[in-house]
């Protein structure tokens, strides 16, 4: 399998659109606090919604080989676009999906997982679009669904596949370059508490071995709506991630990856900190117990 991937929570998130519409994910309350409040509610909940500062091309400068992707229609969308979103709308899919192309063309033996695994307001011309445009863009460096355990830098590299595309629809069984979502299960803790998150991450890797699929440990906090409204002006950033990071990097630093441990790990904010290094770092420790096996 291959090493220890990082990866990024909303990962197009870098980008809100604060001029777009509410996206249709988001429950009544939200959808009438900005009717009332208009741009300033928006502005109040970019600071909540933007897990990211990096875009694609700095993300993958830094690092970052996983791609945490969720894809809306825009209600009364004359041209039918595909966005990223997350409770506002992000940029155009298309634009995305050509900027970590042009890095791969750049960067012959990179390798990339994209996981989309939200999708909102879509009917099946939407997702047939989306299929037909990872087509365009991606072509043969896309590689087939296999066996998770099979695959391996060295495989990828002889058949110069650079893309895994993995899609929590019922698509994904129609289309052989589409990983269904079921290989790429990632837990979600929904706590804004560090010492629960890290209860869960740990519990989430002993059910894992019994997988043998991918398997990502998010290492993200989520703000209940009284965390949102103590820290309103601050953002996520400030009141949440900046603070638990030292406790959730301390856990990251004690894991092994490899089949019995974690495998690709996301945060926010991925430059925070050294995130980054502390996942490659242990890859060295998974070479040394494959040497020593």
């Amino acid at each position: 399998m291959l090493k220890l991937r990082r990866g990024s929570h909303d990962s197009f998130s870098f980008y809100i659109d604060e001029a777009s519409p509410v996206g249709p994910e988001q429950p009544e309350t939200v959808q009438n606090f900005v009717s009332v409040f208009g741009t300033v509610a928006k502005k109040l909940m970019r600071k909540w919604l933007a897990t990211q500062t990096m875009n694609f091309t700095g993300q993958l400068g830094a690092g970052i080989r996983y791609f945490d992707l969720r894809i809306s229609t825009k209600p009364r969308d004359p041209d039918n676009e595909l966005y990223f979103a997350h409770g506002l709308f992000s940029a155009k899919v298309n634009e995305g999906l050509e900027e970590i192309n042009a890095f791969l063309t750049d960067h012959h033996k990179e390798v990339v997982f994209l996981d989309f695994n939200h999708f909102y307001g879509m009917q099946k011309y939407h997702h047939e679009k989306l299929v037909q445009m990872l087509k365009d863009i991606y072509g043969n460096k896309m590689c087939p669904a296999i066996f998770a355990q099979e695959v391996s830098l060295k495989y990828l590299w002889e058949k110069d596949y650079q893309v895994l595309v993995f899609y929590h629809s019922p698509v994904a069984l129609e289309v052989p370059f589409l990983w269904p979502g079921q290989m790429m299960p990632a837990p979600w803790a929904n706590t804004t508490d560090p010492e629960k998150l890290i209860q869960f991450l740990q519990a989430s890797i002993i059910e894992r071995r019994k997988k043998g699929s991918f398997f990502i440990s998010q290492v993200v906090l989520t703000p209940k709506a009284s965390t949102v409204v103590k820290g309103v002006a601050s953002g996520l950033r400030e009141t949440i991630t900046e603070r638990a990071l030292p406790a959730m990097m301390q856990w990251v630093r004690t894991q092994k990856p490899g089949e019995s441990g974690i495998n690709i790990v996301t945060a926010d904010f991925v430059e925070l900190g050294d995130f980054i290094s502390t996942v490659i770092k242990l890859n060295y420790v998974f070479d040394e117990g494959e040497a020593n096996t």
